[in-house]
């Protein structure tokens, strides 16, 4: 198996990338989006906004904290979610500067929802 090579990409191409995984799953932007409405929010209170078991909740959150884009405080026996405003303002800087390289316009239009 070969090896990946990623010291040779800059730190924002790796973190971007980083994050981009995290991400790829609509369930995972999910769970953001409700933390996002609910701080502090647990597990089985998400679980209640989303389509899955208990154990894929959970699975997706180990995923997210590892790329610090969610945090876990301890409150007794629960664990209560947060966004990491520090790494989402990381995240939207470095992603912004990529937008802007890459020579895309800034559009404020709004594009139609798709379900």
């Amino acid at each position: 198996m070969a090896q990946k090579k990623t010291e040779e990409f800059s730190y924002p191409d790796q973190f971007i990338s980083d994050v981009s995984i995290a991400l790829s799953h609509p369930g995972r932007i999910s769970i953001i989006r409700i933390i996002a409405r609910k701080p502090g929010i647990t597990t089985g209170e998400l679980v209640e906004f989303l389509p899955f078991a208990q154990s894929t909740v959970s699975h997706h959150l180990k995923e997210l904290i590892k790329t610090e884009l969610i945090s876990v405080s301890i409150d007794g026996k629960r664990s209560l979610y947060t966004l990491n405003e520090n790494m989402w303002s990381r995240f939207a800087r470095h992603y912004g500067r990529l937008v802007k390289e890459l020579g895309i316009p800034d559009s404020h239009e709004a594009e139609p929802e798709q379900h």
